[in-house]
């Protein structure tokens, strides 16, 4: 049987060797499984690539395929997929935040035990900011409660799938990808695997806090239109009220006279209604921007320059 297994890189030059040497030391206790390791390079501007053409040249297994720019992890992971020529199919981070060590359980339990995919999730989160742990936290809750799709706590990408699992994504050809959210909406029997928070062996984390942020929101906006019904019952709300403020002051007016001043309160609840209108703008806004580029119909990602021959993929 033949596992690929997917690496997106983006500036990963300290990481990609140490990466290697820990990923053969795993694929050599499994001695009943061809392996290819399967990078994508996704627009580094350090030595990523280089150091990936340095490996593929000792290593035929070794394939790659390189962006002509940044196009994103979800873009790379697409691509991965794309190209990945194996019966199974592994996603890794080359930080070794995804243990390698967890290959042959995770293997296992797609040959032995039936499932069609196997996940992994971090059970805690150990050394990470405790305000971007807290917000990871309450951005699943939010998503778990207004989604259809599940999406569990602490899940990674790094996951070990089959080809009709594969397949099922790869149906999927949206240009605004979430692929924790695809994991689930594709269904599929899913065996999930715990572990302790690694740490990256080498260098720094690219996902600063304001690029989990949009992420989440893509997330939301990818796999749930609660937005648009919150929006909704926020002008229906708002209307109710001003109608209701609307004859209290009439008939305050009416019974006392001379309570119609006051233009500090008004501005402020003009302001405050501006405000709900333009939030709800920008939940429309978002939903409208994400159809804009879909009906583009952009390729998801361009590749530059791979090693991987035209009858392989």
């Amino acid at each position: 049987m033949k596992l690929t297994t997917i690496v997106p890189c983006y500036n990963e030059q300290e990481a990609l060797e140490l990466f290697y040497e820990e990923l053969n030391r795993v694929t050599k206790q499994m001695s009943d499984v061809t392996f290819e390791i399967l990078f994508i390079n996704d627009g580094s501007k350090d030595d990523t690539l280089k150091i990936i053409k340095k490996l593929a040249k000792a290593d035929e297994r070794v394939k790659y395929v390189s962006f002509s720019r940044n196009f994103g992890k979800e873009a790379a992971i697409y691509a991965g997929l794309s190209n990945a020529s194996g019966d199974l199919v592994a996603i890794m981070d080359a930080d070794l935040q995804d243990p390698p060590s967890l290959l042959p359980e995770m293997y296992r339990a797609i040959t032995e035990e039936g499932y069609d995919s196997v996940a992994t999730r971090r059970v805690n989160r150990k050394g990470e900011p405790p305000i971007r742990s807290f917000f990871a936290r309450m951005f699943y809750r939010i998503m778990n409660k207004i989604c259809k799709t599940e999406v569990v706590d602490g899940a990674r990408d790094f996951r070990l799938m089959n080809r009709p699992f594969v397949n099922a994504l790869l149906d999927m050809k949206e240009y605004n990808r979430f692929s924790k959210g695809l994991f689930g909406w594709v269904g599929f029997e899913t065996k999930w695997i715990e572990f302790e928070n690694v740490e990256r062996v080498a260098g720094e984390t690219k996902w600063s806090f304001w690029k989990l942020f949009l992420y989440a929101i893509d997330g939301v906006v990818a796999f749930s239109t609660m937005p648009l019904s919150f929006a909704a019952l926020v002008g229906i709300l708002m209307c109710v009220i001003s109608v209701i403020a609307i004859l209290f002051i009439v008939i305050r007016q009416v019974c006392f006279g001379g309570s119609a001043f006051g233009w500090p309160s008004m501005a402020c609840i003009i302001i405050f209604i501006g405000g709900i209108q333009l939030f709800c703008m920008g939940i429309l806004g978002s939903y409208l921007a994400k159809t804009y580029l879909e009906v583009k119909g952009r390729p998801i990602y361009i590749c530059k320059e791979t090693n991987i021959e035209k009858e392989e993929k």
